[in-house]
């Protein structure tokens, strides 16, 4: 079971910016991916973006695309997702979840395949 530690979050008004950290540790294998997931009120959980070491290619869901960023930090195994131009449809409880990759490198970026979780933060956009 990976270790997972996250941070960040809170109150913005629309416009404004978060960044979310996210620590994971425990891997044994030498490719992993973290990715940060969300779920609103009545929603299932679903991926926003996802990064792995094994070639350091990110993934992000359409609706965040041009507005987060999601960087690792390889010496520390922190990965961070910065959340500009914050809109009320971003509001959502963000989790960052980790898992080991096969020697192909391959994963999808959605919660079934990822099975370490954090405990979630609250990100809340409102005038």
């Amino acid at each position: 079971q990976l270790h997972i530690v996250e941070s960040g979050g809170g109150l913005v008004q629309p416009g404004e910016s978060l960044r979310l950290s996210c620590v994971a540790s425990g891997f044994t294998l030498p490719y992993y991916a973290i990715g940060w997931f969300v779920r609103a009120p009545g929603q299932e959980r679903w991926g926003v973006a996802c990064i792995s070491n094994y070639d350091g290619s990110a993934s992000y869901a359409e609706s965040v695309k041009g507005r987060f960023t999601i960087s690792r930090d390889s010496a520390t195994n922190t990965v961070y997702l910065q959340m500009d131009n914050l809109q009320p449809e971003d509001t959502a409880v963000y989790y960052c979840a980790a898992n080991e990759l096969p020697s192909s490198g391959s994963y999808y970026c959605g919660p079934n395949d990822f099975g370490s979780w954090g405990q979630g933060r609250q990100v809340t956009v409102s005038s």
